[in-house]
């Protein structure tokens, strides 16, 4: 299998930019908790996590023809499987969603994007973030609007998963690493009118 110290040197060569590294890495992050939940846990963990930590490599030098270059090195890196659920995260690319990682990865990635969201605009970060508040945000279409709300609905149905229980999930995993993924409390909260929410 390939080594996580290997996809990581990749992932830090081919994206310079932090924002892009911090989603790769949370959605690397809930895709280890979603293994245990969806998938075969220990036998699926390190798979999973590297299919979350690998599948936007490419998208910061090729955005146009994401997600081929990162898709043929997997390939190459004989990761058939991990190759395959990269090449299908995003639904209008017309890719069937076959393995419990293809859609597990597809109901993770844009849903983790908006949980980090809800959390950066939250006076006390991902602290006390709920289920409700995600779900309340996201019928609020101007709020994070690059999220694609069709594409999160649809990898939640595509994994049988339960909504509230899945949104749980990625906040539980998440918040073990509140401080790395900077998703903590704010030093000053006094401008903050989503306090609350």
């Amino acid at each position: 299998m390939l080594e996580r110290d290997e996809a990581w040197a990749l992932m830090c060569e081919w994206t310079p930019s932090k924002a892009l590294r911090a989603h790769m890495r949370a959605v690397e992050v809930v895709m280890r908790a979603a293994a245990h939940a969806y998938g075969r846990g220990d036998e699926d963990v390190e798979g999973w996590g590297i299919a979350g930590l690998l599948h936007d490599a490419d998208y910061e030098q090729w955005p146009q023809t994401h997600p081929d270059k990162i898709v043929a090195w997997l390939e190459r890196a004989g990761e058939a499987e991990i190759a395959h659920a990269v090449s299908a995260h995003y639904s209008k690319w017309g890719v069937a969603h076959v393995t419990a990682l293809d859609k597990a990865l597809l109901a993770c990635d844009e849903l983790t994007g908006f949980v980090v969201a809800c959390s950066l605009i939250r006076p006390d970060g991902i602290t006390s973030l709920t289920p409700k508040s995600v779900k309340k945000r996201l019928k609020r279409k101007a709020f994070a609007s690059g999220v694609e709300r069709d594409e999160v609905a649809l990898g939640m149905e595509l994994l049988g998963a339960e909504p509230t229980a899945h949104i749980q999930l990625i906040i539980d995993a998440l918040r073990q690493h509140t401080d790395e993924l900077g998703l903590g409390a704010k030093e000053s909260s006094a401008s903050n009118s989503e306090k609350g929410s």
